[in-house]
């Protein structure tokens, strides 16, 4: 697609028509806004679980998952924006197709919103030698060390993200769950302009021969306009986040230049971590040995796995607790409940629904009802 018609468009362009903080306000419910999560090869299921739940945080939106296919066959007349969620980036670029590709960025191009989520910003970057979209004006650098690690990283808000994010104005440092995003340095052959609204402060180089100081100091969220519409990217995962979830739909109601609206205290809570904790080679190897102690462990080891696996941010551990509900210990079901509450985790909430229904021990089910009405509660 052309794109010297973005040439004109500069910082101002972008701020100057940007939503502020006295801009909050609630919409009428009955004014939706209609977004479609990709589902392609290469996007991480979990990930996907997590943006679609973010999302629905926002009373506004209508969510609904959409596939290559669906955008060949016109859904994107139906929706006012796309999000392409975690994954690995090449292969979602694959999975599209050429066609499905121009669809996206005339879609964009003509007026629509578009964020894009760790390998959904890979997606969007303009990296030489890279299967990507060039919607964002960033490229990729150190792509060989992309196997950096993960955990929670530390990030600044910069003045222009305080505009969009003014919950985390009185915030020096803030956290989020990081998983081998991009390191992003501006592409000097790129038209297009672009603002840089946090950036990261972790070095993340434990795994994979990384080298140090390369991803701190880079862009952390990234906004840009692409023709008449708005591109939103981010190298972190603020969906899989306990107290940050609510900035996935914020930067769909920024690229869609819809008023911002306030959500919950039980939703916005970026006080809940104080520090950084990045996985170390060793802690991978504790992490893989307690998912075996999950699988095989008497009902002590399973819930000091849990409680390990939960101080240090585990990030696959998710995908484990959810059946540890239907465990035959109640202490483990409860325990299970108990860690996804505390993770915020809304992708299990009909898990921990049965749970608690099902529940035969009546001071365990006491427990479960506390752990479902913490999650019920960060729902519209």
């Amino acid at each position: 697609m052309k794109r010297k018609f973005l040439l004109f468009f500069c910082l101002w362009g972008i701020w100057g028509c940007s939503p502020s903080a006295d801009r909050q306000n609630v919409f009428p419910a009955s004014e939706k806004i209609a977004v479609g999560v990709f589902e392609g090869h290469g996007g991480a299921q979990t990930c996907i679980w997590e943006t679609v739940a973010a999302l629905r945080i926002d009373p506004q939106m209508e969510v609904r998952v959409i596939t290559s296919s669906d955008i060949a066959c016109g859904i994107l007349d139906s929706l006012e924006a796309i999000v392409i969620p975690g994954g690995g980036g090449s292969r979602q670029f694959l999975n599209l197709g050429a066609e499905n590709r121009l669809r996206i960025e005339k879609f964009v191009a003509e007026g629509k919103g578009a964020v894009g989520i760790c390998a959904g910003a890979y997606l969007f970057s303009n990296t030489p030698a890279y299967a990507c979209m060039r919607l964002n004006g960033e490229q990729a650098i150190d792509i060989e060390h992309d196997n950096r690690g993960h955990g929670l990283v530390k990030f600044t808000i910069l003045e222009e993200g305080k505009d969009i994010f003014p919950e985390l104005s009185s915030f020096d440092t803030c956290y989020v769950m990081y998983y081998e995003g991009p390191v992003f340095v501006k592409n000097p052959f790129d038209t297009l302009q672009n603002t840089v609204l946090a950036l990261m402060q972790s070095d993340v180089k434990e795994e994979g021969g990384a080298p140090a100081n390369m991803t701190n100091n880079k862009p952390f969220f990234i906004a840009n306009l692409y023709g008449k519409g708005r591109v939103f990217s981010s190298i972190a995962h603020p969906e899989a986040t306990p107290g940050m979830m609510w900035m996935i739909p914020r930067m769909v109601r920024w690229t869609l230049n819809k008023p911002f609206v306030a959500y919950k205290k039980e939703v916005v809570r970026p006080e809940i971590y104080r520090q950084e904790l990045l996985m170390s080679v060793e802690d991978l190897q504790q992490e893989s040995a307690f998912f075996q102690v999950l699988l095989y462990g008497s009902d002590d080891e399973k819930i000091a796995a849990l409680d390990w696996l939960e101080s240090h941010y585990s990030w696959d551990a998710k995908r484990w607790v959810q059946g540890l509900l239907y465990d035959v210990s109640p202490l483990v079901r409860l325990r299970a409940a108990k860690y996804i509450a505390n993770l915020d985790a809304i992708i299990f909430l009909p898990d921990l629904r049965a749970a608690y229904i099902t529940e035969r021990d009546m001071s365990i089910r006491s427990g479960m009802k506390e752990q479902l009405d913490r999650l019920e509660v960060l729902l519209p």
